[in-house]
């Protein structure tokens, strides 16, 4: 079956089973997929029912689409992502960006865990991304281009909505949360960067460093979905402080702040992706 057939069989699958029309996605990091089971009316579509659809094999991440609505809008999240570090390409892991496309949704938040550069973020820290820079040695575009997916060489100058980072700035502060900005670069993974990895990536503007949401960000920036961008600084990267990295700490760090991330995207959800 050619990608773009695949796509519209998912499509049809999941209109058969609700007739919620999505407008906005939800794509949840590590420690975020509970933040799915606050959907009401939900219709859940696990990714082994979608044909050829690649399955997240990392713990944490739920293999399903959430489907309903929260806070008033109507939304489909992707209760655990894929990542290229899995072995799957990039152009596979943006499939559900292009399915959710394809159901009707113009606005993305994309969220992650990511691990700090900038050495005033501390673990804890929740960044909105201004930009990225894709280090991971590959690009979700490259192949093929039907008409249906958008431009051959999209805009890639304002990915993340600096009108949607504005908004929940001020919000949050209003509830006393701060949030910072900053640039996402994202590695291929699995293992952590080096030292040196991380001196580059901040000698190159990086703030954050991590191994997903790029991928998904370009697939939305080609398909003219508007983005909302948030990582959740759960570790120092390496070199910063002298202490080995490892996934608990991500997901301990992630659960700590967690509260104070579904506020935030409450807020964003009730008040700013529109």
């Amino acid at each position: 079956m050619k990608e773009l057939e695949m796509i519209q069989a998912c499509v049809r699958i999941i209109r058969e089973k609700t007739d919620i029309v999505p407008e906005v996605g939800l794509i949840l990091g590590s420690g975020l997929g509970d933040y799915a089971d606050r959907i009401e009316n939900k219709v859940i579509v696990p990714y082994s029912e979608l044909p050829e659809f690649p399955v997240s094999t990392v713990a944490g991440h739920m293999g399903q689409f959430v489907i309903g609505e929260i806070n008033g809008r109507n939304v489909i999240a992707m209760q655990g992502r894929v990542h290229y570090y899995e072995g799957y390409s990039q152009r596979k892991i943006t499939m559900p960006v292009r399915i959710m496309k394809g159901l009707g949704v113009g606005k993305m938040i994309l969220t992650n865990a990511a691990g700090g550069v900038n050495r005033s973020f501390k673990p804890g820290t929740l960044m909105m991304l201004q930009d990225h820079i894709n280090f991971s040695g590959n690009n979700p575009l490259i192949g093929e281009n039907p008409k249906e997916f958008g431009a051959r060489f999209p805009d890639m100058s304002s990915i993340y909505s600096t009108e949607y980072r504005a908004k929940l700035k001020k919000l949050a502060a209003k509830e006393g949360i701060e949030l910072e900005e900053g640039i996402y670069m994202m590695m291929s993974g699995p293992s952590y960067e080096t030292p040196a990895e991380v001196r580059m990536a901040g000698i190159l503007g990086a703030d954050a460093v991590g191994m997903s949401t790029v991928p998904e960000a370009i697939v939305c920036a080609q398909s003219r979905i508007s983005v909302l961008g948030i990582s959740c600084i759960t570790n120092c990267a390496a070199g910063i402080q002298n202490q080995p990295l490892n996934h608990a700490e991500v997901v301990e760090t992630a659960n700590r702040v967690k509260e104070e991330f579904v506020k935030v995207l409450d807020i964003a959800l009730r008040e700013v992706v529109f």
